[in-house]
């Protein structure tokens, strides 16, 4: 399982069915993104929702009363209110009979939690003239570049950002 980059989905919408072959094409953007970014290893969780539950994920996280088209949340930050977990090696093996260490195999880190609203991504295709499959593997893109470390405070930083994003949904046949 080491050397895995996966993608964990859930849909708490019923606005939109979400068909195993769009997650196989948002399998791929993952693959695509990660090594273009050289992550290989690590688990996205991405939650489809409705504009009621991220408006409220909006609100309540980033104190903005409204609804957003996706939010993203790094497992790999630390607020101020967050404590880091130290593991420290308690004399305890975690190795099997044949002296591999299957906990550490089985284990993939998670990379942190995507959610997009699939209303606003609808809306978002019609506006730009593509594809709601396109807009959901923008958002998609755009959530994971964003768990990485990326961000678009300046208008240099999201030049960069965007076009990676292209990049990645360009070789996924994701046109505009």
């Amino acid at each position: 399982m080491t050397g895995d980059l996966t993608l964990e989905w859930s849909s708490e919408q019923e606005i939109r069915e979400i068909t195993p072959s769009f997650i196989a094409k948002l399998e791929e953007l993952l693959r695509l993104a990660g090594e273009q970014e050289n992550v290989t290893v690590g688990e996205v969780a991405l939650t489809f929702v409705d504009d009621d539950a991220i408006h409220e994920l909006n609100k309540q996280y980033r104190g903005m009363d409204k609804p957003t088209d996706v939010l993203s949340f790094a497992m790999s930050e630390f607020g101020e209110d967050e404590i880091e977990i130290n593991y420290e090696d308690d004399g305890d093996s975690l190795l099997d009979e044949e002296g591999e260490d299957d906990v550490a195999e089985a284990f993939i880190e998670p990379l942190g939690d995507i959610i997009i609203s699939v209303p606003r991504a609808i809306e978002q295709a019609e506006e730009y003239g593509h594809s709601v499959d396109r807009e959901l593997g923008f958002l998609f893109v755009h959530g994971f570049l964003h768990l990485i470390g990326y961000d678009h405070q300046s208008e240099e930083e999201e030049k960069v950002m965007f076009a990676k994003q292209e990049a990645i949904l360009q070789k996924a046949g994701l046109m505009r």
